[in-house]
C-alpha cells in the first residue's frame, strides 16, 4: 500500500508519517533524499536522525538524494515487511532539477524521473510511505527557477497521488485524509 503525505513547511507531515509508519509496522527504513550543503541542513538532519533513534523504533536509514526509483525497485523485492518512508519527494525533484539546471531539455529529464518514480509506486505491494512538500498555496516564485520548481512539483504531487491509496494533507499538525482506499473516483 502506497501512501503520499503532503503539507507546508514545518507543518507536521514527516513527524505524522513516522508516527504512521511505526503503527503500520515492526521496523522501518528510511530514504532520505536531502543533500546536506550548509551547517544548518547537517543540524536539521542531525535532529531528525535523532528523534528517529529516541523512537525506539528500528530505522535503517538510507540516503539516496537520485536513484530513488531503483532503490524502491530494490527494496519491492527485499524489504521482508519493512514500512519504508521516503521523506523528501520535493528535495529528491529539487535535487534532479539542480542536475539539470541550464539545460535546454531539462523539465523533459526532470518528467522523465518523476515518470519512472510513479510506475515504480504504482507498483510497489509492501507498506510504503511517501513525504512531499505542498508548494501549489503561496505566491508565484519570482524567479523562472522557482516557478519550474513550483510546476514540477505541483505535476509530480498529483501523479504520485493517482497511484496512492491513501493521501493525508497536513496542517497545523493535523493529519487530515484526502484520499482512502474507500474512495476512487472513476
Amino acid at each position: 500500500m502506497a501512501v503520499l503525505v503532503t503539507g507546508g513547511a514545518r507543518s507536521g507531515k514527516s513527524s505524522f508519517a513516522e508516527k504512521l509508519a511505526m503503527h503500520r509496522g515492526k521496523q522501518g527504513i528510511y530514504i532520505a533524499t536531502s543533500h546536506i550543503y550548509d551547517e544548518e541542513m547537517r543540524e536539521r538532519v542531525g535532529l531528525h536522525q535523532q528523534q528517529r533513534l529516541q523512537s525506539g523504533f528500528p530505522w535503517e536509514t538510507r540516503e539516496e538524494p537520485y536513484a530513488l526509483r531503483d532503490c524502491l525497485e530494490q527494496l519491492h523485492e527485499s524489504s521482508e515487511g519493512a514500512v519504508v518512508l521516503v521523506d523528501c519527494l520535493t528535495l529528491w525533484l529539487t535535487n534532479w532539477l539542480l542536475h539539470y539546471e541550464g539545460m535546454s531539455d531539462a523539465a523533459q529529464l526532470v518528467i522523465k524521473q518523476i515518470d519512472e518514480l510513479v510506475d515504480v509506486v504504482s507498483s510497489y505491494s509492501g507498506q510504503l510511505i511517501l513525504v512531499t512538500n505542498e508548494v501549489g498555496d503561496g505566491i508565484v516564485p519570482e524567479y523562472p527557477l522557482g516557478r519550474q520548481f513550483r510546476d514540477l512539483a505541483g505535476r509530480m504531487n498529483q501523479r504520485v497521488a493517482e497511484v496512492c491509496q491513501q493521501v493525508f494533507l497536513v496542517t497545523v499538525g493535523i493529519p487530515i485524509e484526502l484520499k482512502s482506499r474507500a474512495y476512487m473516483l472513476d
